[in-house]
Parts: structure tokens; sequence; C-alpha cells
């Protein structure tokens, strides 16, 4: 029988990590790098059993590798705060630890993530990612804002879904825009990003707010999907005109 390690990556979720915590009590270790927290994250982790390490970075790559490195589980789980393990998705998880043949096919599995903003307001569409794999397959997580896993071997899927209470309201939501929008406008400037002109604002709000009413159906859930797609179109106008305006000081 194999065992699991749950890797959460959390920064000033005091209010939202004990539900996290409680959806992976089916892990043999559960581990929280705390990413600089300022309120009671950390006192909660500890209350509740998980082991807690401390690191501070922009980098969600680094953060990620720095829970697999401390974790000691075959298999490792990866988890965000304001995610939750759905009753189906643990029978899955646990029947994998418990069927030798199975573990020796796959390295990997994607999750199916279902989306839920202001509440419970489902969102249409479901995201796949790749957030389960044996250790050893795991090699590294590369990317700085937008990371990705490079793993050995064959990646299945799982039928349960990973349930991601997001966008709960619109103050946490603006607050998220300000905190993140500045490190996206350094990242892209760094990566030479073109130089920013009036029709560039245009073309990404118009193909943000498309990708969220359109093609990912937020127009079947009414008012809603009207809002979010909206703050899609208004943060990514955020993090362009932050890259505008490094664009404008870095001339002087």
């Amino acid at each position: 029988m194999s065992s699991i390690s749950a890797i959460v990556i959390a920064k000033n979720e005091e209010n939202r990590l004990a539900d996290c915590l409680d959806s992976l009590s089916f892990c043999d270790e559960i581990i929280v790098v705390d990413n600089g927290s300022e309120d009671r994250t950390v006192e909660i982790a500890e209350r509740m059993g998980t082991k807690v390490f401390n690191l501070k970075s922009d980098d969600f790559s680094e953060l990620r590798n720095y829970g697999l490195r401390k974790a000691k589980g075959d298999w490792l789980l990866y988890i965000d705060a304001d995610e939750r393990i759905s009753e189906r998705l643990k029978k899955e998880i646990d029947h994998l630890t418990r069927h030798s043949d199975r573990r020796k096919q796959l390295n990997g599995y994607f999750l199916k993530r279902k989306n839920f903003y202001f509440g419970n307001h489902e969102w249409p569409y479901i995201e796949k990612l790749e957030r389960l794999f044996r250790k050893e397959s795991l090699k590294s997580w590369k990317g700085q804002l937008h990371e990705s896993p490079i793993v050995d071997g064959k990646i299945d899927v799982f039928e349960g879904f990973l349930l991601h209470y997001s966008h709960r309201d619109l103050s946490s939501m603006l607050e998220k825009t300000i905190e993140w929008s500045k490190i996206e406008a350094e990242f892209r400037f760094n990566s030479n990003h073109p130089k920013m002109t009036w029709w560039r604002f245009f073309r990404v709000m118009i193909t943000a707010f498309f990708d969220s009413y359109i093609r990912q159906g937020g127009f079947k859930v009414g008012t809603v999907g009207l809002i979010e797609s909206m703050y899609q179109a208004f943060s990514i106008f955020i993090t362009y005109a932050r890259l505008w305006e490094i664009q404008q000081k870095k001339k002087l």
C-alpha cells in the first residue's frame, strides 16, 4: 500500500484553510508551505497537525518544488487553500493506493476542477489540472506564475472533482488584482513584451471577456457570468496598464 503526501500552498488563508485540510484527512501526510502569511494561517495549520514550512516567494514553481523536497509520500497531491477534494475523488485516490497494478502503469493524474464563484455559483467550464504524481516521476515544476509540472511517464485523469471556491466577493477579487497585476506586469516586462499601444488594451480585454463569457460558457449563469467575465477583462487591463507604466518609467 502506497502513502500520499498532500502539499498545500497558502498565504493569508485563515478563513479557508481548515476546510481544505479537513478534505485531506485521508492523506498520510499534509504539508503546508506558508508564503509569508500575516494572519492566523500558520497557527491553524499547526493546530490541525500539519507540517508547516515557511517560504516567501512570488515564484509558484519554487513553492511547489519546495513542497516536493519536503514530502515523504510515494504519491504527491497538490492542492491550494481555496480548493477541496470531493468525496468521489477521495475514493478514486484511495483506490489508487490499494492497487499496485494500476500504480505501475501510470505516474500522474489530471484532476477535473469545478469552479464556484461568488459563493456557490457553479461555473460551467471544467478545467483539467495535473495535480497528483508519483513522487519519483515528478522531476520539478517550471514557470514563475503559470507553473507546470515535468513528469516522466503516462498520465491519466480522474472522474471525481476538485472543488475550487474562488472570487468570493468583489473586495477580495480587487485585492487579488492589485497584488498580482504588478507581479504579472513585471514578468511580462522582463520577458521583453512589445511596447504597449492603445489597441493592445482593447485586444487583451476583448479576448479575456470572450474567453470567459463565450468559450467557458459564462453566459449560461446569468448575472454572475457577466460580472465574472467583465472582471476578467478588467483584471487583464490593470495588468497591462501596469506594464505600460513600467515601460514609461524605463524610458526616463
